[in-house]
Order: structure tokens, then C-alpha cells, then sequence
């Protein structure tokens, strides 16, 4: 094995153990938090909103919260993880190694993928225990994930270049991520929306991840497939070379 593997290894086996070492801050809450989402909007409010596109409620809502929950956690993960190695200076220490930066990116992209994949995964098991649902295309639902989680651990590790204090890690999922995907279609069908407020959904690229998401288990969609991996594809591959360029102009340092 080569030296910039055993790096990359050495890396990933932190960012894991990180994770699952603190599982009660890492794990358990985005988990009673969809089941919260499951008792509210799927078993309270589902049967007196009805079946949407042959699902029941409970069931249409299931893949957009399993979404929710992915993006977020991947996001987290980097964003707090290489955040706490600029704050407390021992980002340095990978700088200054023989570590390439790529091996380093992707060290931080795994890490996020991975809480990512865990969190919706134990997600999509709670689920099951308010709901049967039956996922359509197995393969589709792996490549989406990990389309999905990359892109959202690459936004994490941009906005922890950026930061300069603790809030600043908070002020992205608060203001951008969360209202961004309460408009991504993920508690209605957009069908349901007036002609004139439709235009939101269209130009929130959330709502491409989640409609191509719920493809993937319920078999059921409201825009093109290929335009839906399109953005999907394209804003992994955006937010990824942004990560690369800003790691390879120095601007990743201590605080």
C-alpha cells in the first residue's frame, strides 16, 4: 500500500471514529428527529391529506425525510470535522505532510458520505416501523446517495474554509440548507402548489435531489430523470472542484 493511501486510510479511520464515537451527538438525534417528522406529518396529518401519486402520505414523505437527514449529517460531518482542525490548529500538521491535497479532500468527502449513508439508512429503518415501503430501484438509490452525500460533505468542507467562528458553521444549514429543503418537494408534491409559486421549486436545486431520490424507492416522479441526475451530477462535480481549487491555493489553514 502506498504511502498516500495509508494517509487517506489513517484519515478516513478518524473521520469514523469520530462519528461513531460520539453517536449520541452525531446519530441519535437526526434519527428521533425523523421519527418526530414520521409521527407528526406522516401518521397525524397523513390520513386527513390522503393518498399522493398512489402513496399514502407517510409513505410519499419517506424518501425526502431519508434525503433530508442524508444531506444534512454529510454536511455536518465535514463542516464541523475540518472546522475543529483549523480551530485547534492541527490542520497544519496534514499540510505540511506528504499528503496530497486530493487524497486529503477525498479523506474528508468519505467521512461525510459515510455519517451521511448511516444516518439515512437508520432513518429508513425507523420508517419501517410506521409504514412498509418497497424500494423500486436498488441500484439507482446507492448512486443517488452517494451523489447526494458528496455534494453536500463538499458544500460542508467549503463553508469550513470560509469560517471564522463557530457560528459561521450554523449560518449555512440554518438559512440556506433547511429553508431550501422544505421547498424541495420534500413534504408535498409540487403538483399541489399554485402556477405561480411553482417557479421556487424549479430553481431549487433540492428539489432535483429529492424528486430523483423518491424515483429511485417509490418509482415515481415529477420531472425528467436525466435532468434530475443532470443537476444532481453537476453541482457534485461544481462544488468538488471548488473544494479542490481552494485546498490548492492555500486558502485551508489554521485560524
Amino acid at each position: 500500500m502506498g504511502l498516500q493511501w495509508i494517509a487517506l486510510k489513517g484519515l478516513v479511520y478518524r473521520e469514523l471514529e469520530r462519528c461513531f464515537r460520539i453517536w449520541p451527538q452525531t446519530l441519535l438525534p437526526p434519527i428521533i428527529n425523523m421519527a418526530l417528522y414520521f409521527i407528526i406529518f406522516g401518521t397525524i396529518l397523513g390520513d386527513k391529506i390522503g393518498q399522493v401519486q398512489g402513496y399514502s402520505y407517510i409513505q410519499y414523505i419517506i424518501p425526502g425525510l431519508v434525503m433530508m437527514s442524508m444531506l444534512l449529517n454529510a454536511y455536518n460531518n465535514v463542516v464541523s470535522s475540518l472546522f475543529s482542525a483549523r480551530f485547534q490548529g492541527f490542520i497544519e500538521e496534514m499540510l505540511v505532510s506528504p499528503m496530497k491535497p486530493s487524497m486529503m479532500l477525498l479523506g474528508y468527502l468519505i467521512g461525510g458520505v459515510a455519517r451521511g449513508t448511516v444516518v439515512g439508512f437508520l432513518v429508513l429503518i425507523v420508517a419501517l416501523f410506521f409504514t412498509s415501503i418497497k424500494v423500486h430501484h436498488v441500484g439507482l438509490t446507492v448512486l443517488v446517495t452517494i451523489l447526494a452525500t458528496t455534494l453536500f460533505a463538499a458544500a460542508g468542507f467549503i463553508n469550513a474554509v470560509f469560517a471564522r467562528k463557530f457560528d459561521d458553521v450554523t449560518i449555512i444549514p440554518t438559512f440556506v440548507i433547511m429553508p431550501l429543503t422544505y421547498l424541495g418537494g420534500v413534504f408535498y408534491s409540487i403538483s399541489h402548489l399554485p402556477e405561480s409559486l411553482r417557479w421556487l421549486c424549479y430553481m431549487d436545486p433540492i428539489y432535483y435531489v429529492v424528486n430523483v431520490f423518491r424515483y429511485a424507492i417509490l418509482d415515481v416522479h415529477e420531472v425528467s430523470f436525466w435532468l434530475n441526475m443532470s443537476i444532481l451530477g453537476l453541482f457534485a462535480i461544481l462544488f468538488i472542484i471548488i473544494s479542490y481549487y481552494l485546498l490548492i491555493k492555500g486558502r485551508v489553514h489554521a485560524l
